[in-house]
């Protein structure tokens, strides 16, 4: 189906959202009238410019306040709105959405407000013009989409319809089973949002809250089928009031837009693009330093080994069992030290993992290769990470690793050095548990969204930790078995840049082992305040020594309904910081109870705060 989006989704100038629009692939714009009236692009200039950027301009909007009212104003309302008529020829579009009355002026009679939408719509159809009137969730007397659509009925006028909008109808709680009682041909325009399920306001809720389709708690899914059921024809449009969307650029905010309309089709079974191609565990994460002496004690420290070296790029290959960590060291791009600059995921199918993300507006990268380079395809998620799908060990696919010829002497990263037949202690790390990738403030949902749509991965319910200057929001995604955690935060402010650390948590079978041997090898565990631990006392039972043992090595316990929690970190090397975890029992969260704690000693450590 044709997309379409509202421009008041977007930031910017008119001129900058239209560009947006465009070169995310919509077909058409409804354009806010705000947006014109600030524009110094006469209405054929604008018309001019969607038509060379290849939009059409699908919706005027909005004329409010027009019905039910008393019989002086109805007829300034119809001079305003011969001249938006006449405005709209202009402009190139034919189709004028009119929302239910707020107006304090506005009569609870229905028959009253048919009579004055078919004038209304008269005068229109002399200028070629429809109507398109939509309940407002807070209309003072027209608030749901079947009382609209009962008005429009009964003013039985051919340039007369429906607007319907998944919000307004979603939000107070209407079936939309309903709308596949309204005539196709009747419904002259759909709009979608979703939000965020909030006890709030519902006006509030609207101006601030909407979110695109997938990023909230609505069934707009279910809404799109049952107007398709209806027989509608038009596009489908997003018109999404946000705070954040009108602040961050509208580039990205397009294409994040028009990426929940391709998931939305989907689901809803309009379209088909290449099918979701699941990750089933890390293969690895790559690090970028100016200078690797200090993540490369860092890792030794933590068990890992450094095991092979590219052949033909400054990047190294440190492991231990599946844990692969790669240290790419560039002085020139990498100067603010130590970073997270990319994954691999373990692809069942690499060529059909991309082939999907390139269908949802998430190009392959370009990559300077050797020829004998490992051919491996990458995409960049929403906040610069890269992410590659690999396929590490699977015979006739390209392998990562035969690009690292093994250095000599070397421990083959199973904690056998030389192949000797010894074995680490127990608590070396096994894999890479999860890795938490912390967002620019204004990309969270984007970042949601990406993760579910073009990576497969599930999203889990937001938590919200608190900081020492904020909330910060957490939304995990993982894959069906938890091989894959990826857990999405946002800091407590645009410029606080200690919560755009990232981490990566590594697995182990023998916690107190593993905090053990980091500290005999000089490993810097992050502080734990002794509070912590004589409330842990207060609130779970442990055997006798076991809480002293956590005071000691700084571990951190948490308990879910599944198992048991146990982990620590270290102290944050540039940009990153590692957990070392123990999950018993089929424990499945992240340990956010105990987030608080750890967010508090890292600002601690900070410079100028200790």
């Amino acid at each position: 189906m044709r997309t379409s989006i509202a421009t008041v989704s977007l930031s910017g100038s008119l001129t900058e959202k239209l560009t947006a629009a465009a070169s995310a692939g919509f077909d058409g714009v409804e354009i806010f009238e705000n947006d014109l009236l600030a524009s110094p692009l006469t209405p054929e200039e604008i018309k001019a410019r969607t038509a060379d950027l290849g939009l059409t301009v699908d919706l005027y909007q909005p004329m409010r306040d027009i019905e039910a009212v008393p019989p002086q104003e109805f007829e300034r309302n119809l001079r305003r709105a011969e001249h938006k008529f006449r405005l709209m020829n202009r402009l190139g579009t034919d189709t004028v959405l009119v929302c239910s009355s707020v107006s304090p002026h506005a009569v609870d009679d229905d028959a009253l407000a048919a009579e004055h939408l078919h004038r209304l719509a008269e005068s229109a159809q002399e200028h070629g013009v429809r109507v398109a009137y939509e309940a407002l969730a807070w209309g003072r007397h027209v608030s749901t989409y079947d009382h609209a659509w009962r008005i429009v009925e009964a003013a039985d006028h051919p340039a007369l319809g429906t607007c319907l909008d998944s919000f307004h109808i979603l939000a107070r709680g209407s079936d939309p089973k309903g709308i596949e009682d309204i005539p196709g041909e009747k419904i002259f325009f759909l709009q979608l949002a979703d939000a965020p399920l909030m006890a709030l306001d519902v006006l509030q809720w609207s101006r601030h809250y909407r979110c695109f389709p997938g990023q909230g708690g609505l069934d707009v899914t279910g809404l799109v089928r049952h107007v398709i059921n209806a027989g509608y024809t038009g596009p489908l449009s997003l018109e999404v009031f946000n705070d954040v969307f009108r602040q961050a650029d509208a580039g990205p905010t397009a294409v994040d837009a028009r990426r929940s309309l391709m998931l939305l089709q989907e689901a809803a079974g309009i379209a088909a693009p290449p099918a979701p191609v699941q990750p089933t565990g890390f293969a690895f994460a790559e690090l970028t330093t100016p200078d690797a002496g200090a993540v490369s004690s860092l890792l030794g420290a933590l068990g890992l080994a450094r095991t092979a070296r590219h052949r033909s790029k400054p990047v190294e290959l440190w492991q231990r069992g599946d844990a692969r960590i790669l240290v790419t060291t560039d002085p020139v791009r990498h100067r603010d030290g130590l970073a997270l600059a990319a994954l691999g995921l373990e692809s069942p199918d690499p060529a059909g993992a991309a082939a999907r993300a390139e269908s949802l507006l998430a190009p392959v990268l370009p990559r300077h290769r050797a020829p004998e380079d490992a051919s491996l395809d990458a995409v960049a998620a929403p906040d610069g990470v890269e992410i590659f799908f690999c396929a590490t060990d699977r015979e006739g696919l390209p392998d990562w690793r035969e690009d690292f010829p093994p250095l000599t002497g070397s421990d083959d990263g199973d904690g056998d050095r030389d192949g000797d037949g010894g074995r680490d202690p127990r608590g070396a790390v096994l894999r890479i548990d999860h890795l938490a990738l912390t967002q620019p403030w204004h990309q969270f949902d984007e970042a949601a969204l990406f993760h579910r749509t073009v990576l497969g991965l599930r999203p889990q319910e937001s938590v919200d930790v608190a900081d020492p200057y904020g909330l910060l929001r957490s939304r995990a995604v993982t894959n069906d078995d938890g091989r894959v955690r990826i857990a999405l935060g946002i800091g407590p402010g645009p410029a606080d840049d200690a919560g755009r650390a990232q981490h990566i948590a590594l697995a182990t079978d023998d916690v107190v082992a593993a905090a053990r041997a980091f500290h005999d090898a000089g490993g810097r565990p992050l502080p734990v305040p002794p509070n912590y631990y004589d409330d842990l006392a207060a609130r779970f039972e442990f055997a006798p020594g076991e809480a002293e043992t956590y005071r000691e090595l700084g571990i951190l316990y948490d308990r879910d309904e599944h198992g048991t929690f146990r982990h620590f970190y270290t102290e944050t090397v540039g940009r990153v910081f590692f957990e070392v975890v123990q999950r018993d029992g089929g424990y499945r969260g992240y340990g956010a109870q105990n987030a608080p704690v750890r967010l508090a000693a890292q600002h601690a450590l900070r410079p100028g705060r200790r």
